[in-house]
């Protein structure tokens, strides 16, 4: 019998990439799985994107929240009313090849894949050109190059967790995938209780292999499976938030995974030095707009140093 597997969705407005998103998953192959359900979680969602979805011909169940509950959580959700053998955590911005989640599957049941418990694909973006997506654990050393803005000088697997100076274009194992498309076994999932709902977006996904990792399996990159991936964001307010709640889940993950000290001292640096860094490389960019994304982002993060300190369990 084939396995089974559930897709889940988390939808933010997001317009007409969710049905684009559906409808190639509706068009893809279904040769070395069963597909049982696609679970589409809302997180509070103000425009039309989830109108005449049923037209579309999947099996979508549809969980809509009153407010957004951020990433991490919804996803659980999703996977709290799933009995499949498979999980794929799918970003509504992307549209998979019609074969890429056949050949992800077909890759994690052969006898010698046993031990592989994430699975990820090659991501590319409108002009076709591979998204260097794959990235390692962080470390205290490579969260100093990124405060430090060395990472920006000096591309390569010292200064940056990012796997950028690799092209992609080869099959391997890998610490982190990213999870705009993150196949797992669904009993790795529930084992680590899923997602750290502690970060509302941004680093959940790393934090999960980490600990997939430390469990004792592995994570792939296929580089003959692939999806179209948008991703990114428009308005200066989104940028500003982004920044935000990327710099808030990186301080969290390091109060979880390093010592102390080594967190203490990496959230004191973000605070004081690393804005004055974002400033003087978006000056030298001579970016106005990212000088007033570095400024709202960090008020942000100033604004919500009580609530980190209650979610660190400092």
């Amino acid at each position: 019998m084939l396995p089974s597997l559930d897709i889940i969705i988390i939808n933010w407005n997001s317009s007409i990439q969710l049905r684009e998103c559906l409808e190639a998953v509706a068009s893809a192959d279904r040769q070395e799985f069963r597909l049982d359900k696609v679970i589409i979680v809302d997180n509070a969602s103000t425009d039309r994107s989830l109108e005449g979805l049923e037209q579309i011909g999947l099996p979508i169940e549809i969980i809509r929240n009153a407010k957004n509950n951020g990433f991490g959580a919804a996803c659980n959700q999703g996977a709290a009313i799933s009995t499949a053998d498979y999980l794929l955590f799918l970003n509504p911005d992307t549209k998979t090849a019609p074969d890429a989640i056949d050949r992800a599957i077909s890759f994690m049941e052969k006898p010698d894949r046993q031990q592989v418990g994430v699975v990820g694909i090659q991501l590319v973006d409108s002009r076709g050109k591979i998204q260097r997506s794959c990235a390692r654990f962080l470390t205290p050393s490579t969260l100093w190059c990124s405060i430090l803005g060395i990472d920006k000088l000096f591309k390569n697997k010292s200064t940056s967790y990012m796997m950028t100076e690799w092209d992609h274009n080869n099959t391997q194992p890998v610490d982190h995938v990213m999870g705009a498309f993150y196949l797992i076994r669904s009993e790795i999932f529930r084992s680590l209780n899923g997602f750290d709902e502690s970060f509302f977006v941004y680093f959940e996904d790393l934090d999960l292999s980490y600990r997939v990792k430390k469990l004792g399996w592995l994570s792939y990159y296929l580089a003959d499976a692939r999806s179209f991936h948008k991703g990114g964001g428009t308005s200066e307010n989104i940028k500003a938030t982004r920044l935000f709640y990327s710099l808030r889940s990186r301080i969290l993950y390091g109060y979880k995974h390093f010592n102390p000290i080594q967190a203490n001292l990496m959230m004191l640096a973000s605070l004081s030095i690393e804005p004055f860094t974002r400033i003087i490389f978006a000056l030298l960019k001579l970016s106005g707009s990212q000088v007033k994304e570095t400024i709202f982002g960090y008020a942000q993060l100033f604004a919500n140093l009580p609530e980190i300190y209650k979610s660190s369990g400092s």
